[in-house]
């Protein structure tokens, strides 16, 4: 499964990523470079998280207005890399991969790279020094200088028009930008700066032209959403933008994801109750529950509150899926602490849930503390959680077994279709497998389909026409 925030990301990989103060010793190859003559073909390279993806489409709209030939992880002779800088795993991945295409650019494979995203905004001078031979660096807010030399100019007019790479039924909407939480452990505000909200208006019409290419369910993305509007509106307008999108002809799910507890606008369950629209799931990152860890990790909240406003979720919306991450191995987290985590974990039977083991990144509150759980010992720690979540999971999914659900087919794979309930959010939860050999369905459509057999992670399931 893949979890969390960054939702690409091999968690459990334990290769450390070498700081970037230390040397990056790229291939050193003598081999004539040669230009092609054809047409430029720009590919662009998505890793990280729902975010990275949505500004890759944005800057792919962009390049097609400009009638520039662009495709999404495919050959081309220039290639554009949105990295990300997240945690230690993910630099890790975005210097490998910058790496490969310098490797092929000596080699005569590609003509030109250029690296954008979140670690090119966190760690330019360093990759300017370390990685020459990349042809430009770009930060997260550059999306004009990119486009510059790219050959193309941005258009901003183009409210709305991406390319998009998700399949054809969803797609994720961006509804702010940036972070002004204090979180401890946390590196967005260092790499998106401060929180942005985009117009309700602007949003609405990207809706429509999402909508009109065929997209039935939007993904509501943010740093945190329950922060949308405070910037624009004097209040959290989260609530108020629901109620705009439902009424967007030809979108039927609406999703939220990446929501934070602490002042948490209450108003969002009575939409979400009231509209059918809008799914009965949140996303919202918790983190850890020990109330020392959480001071530390400077959550704003605790154990009591947390949990006092998750019983208030489930008796707004009793149906409602919650999805949560968590980090174990924070600085200082004792067995004590982690006890505690495993116990709420079990008592709270999350319909969803992630675990991280914690980064020490440079630049953030905590970076000053001691780093003191060794990896071992955080590998384990987040073995025990999954274990758990994968019991209760199973247990949850046995529940299904006879029911009826609308599903959304997004695919097809191997021998099967692949769909999901309104409970379930693409690449990070449970997937409804029915059978390509018995059944035929049209992905991008929706059908009603009951519930056959289940596992921890996966259901199975026949349409009922």
């Amino acid at each position: 499964m893949l979890i969390g925030n960054c939702q690409h990301l091999n968690f459990y990989r334990q290769t450390p990523i070498l700081p970037l103060s230390i040397r990056i010793f790229a291939p050193s190859l003598e081999v004539m470079r040669t230009k092609t003559l054809k047409k430029n073909k720009i590919n662009v390279v998505t890793l990280g998280c729902s975010k990275n993806v949505y500004d890759s489409e944005v800057l792919m709209g962009q390049l097609k207005a400009n009638d520039k030939e662009v495709v999404h992880e495919e050959e081309g002779n220039i290639v554009v890399i949105n990295t990300c800088g997240f945690i230690a795993n993910a630099k890790e991945e975005s210097v490998n991969t910058i790496l490969e295409y310098v490797e092929k650019k000596e080699a005569g494979e590609v003509d030109k790279v250029f690296v954008t995203g979140c670690l090119s905004e966190r760690y330019k001078p360093d990759l300017q020094k370390e990685i020459p031979d990349v042809d430009e660096y770009f930060g997260t807010s550059e999306l004009p200088n990119l486009l510059k030399a790219l050959g193309a100019d941005y258009k901003h007019e183009l409210i709305g028009e991406r390319l998009t790479t998700t399949p054809k039924n969803y797609a994720y909407l961006k509804i702010a930008e940036g972070c002004d939480r204090p979180c401890s452990f946390c590196a967005i505000p260092i790499m998106r700066g401060k929180h942005r909200s985009k117009p309700i208006e602007d949003l609405v019409t990207e809706a429509e032209k999402l909508a009109a290419k065929g997209v039935k369910e939007l993904i509501l993305i943010a740093q945190d959403l329950t922060y949308y509007g405070l910037d624009l509106y004097k209040k959290r307008n989260l609530a108020e933008l629901l109620e705009r999108l439902v009424e967007v002809d030809g979108i039927e799910w609406i999703r939220l994801h990446y929501a934070f507890p602490t002042g948490f606008p209450l108003d969002v369950l009575d939409v979400m109750k009231r509209e059918p629209k809008v799914c009965n799931y949140l996303d919202i990152p918790l983190q850890h529950i020990a109330d020392a860890i959480l001071k530390s990790m400077r959550r704003g909240t605790t154990q009591a509150k947390t949990t006092k406003l998750l019983k208030e979720f489930r008796a707004a919306v009793p149906e409602m899926t919650i999805r949560t991450t968590l980090i174990v191995g924070y600085p200082g987290e004792t067995e004590a602490d982690f006890q505690t985590l495993k116990t709420w974990v079990e008592a709270m039977r999350f319909e969803r849930l992630g675990c991280f083991t914690y980064s020490h990144e440079e630049n953030t509150h905590a970076y000053s503390l001691v780093d003191d759980v060794p990896e071992e010992t955080k590998q384990d720690r987040a073995n025990q959680i999954m274990e758990i979540q994968s019991q209760i999971s199973w247990e949850l999914n046995q529940e299904k077994i006879g029911k009826t659900f609308r599903c959304i087919i997004d695919r097809k794979e191997g021998n099967y279709f692949v769909g999901r309930t309104e409970f379930d959010s693409p690449d990070v939860d449970n997937e409804v497998l029915i059978d390509a050999a018995k059944f035929y369905l049209k992905q991008g459509e929706f059908a009603d389909v009951v519930i056959t057999d289940a596992a921890d992670f996966d259901l199975y399931g026949e349409p009922t026409v």
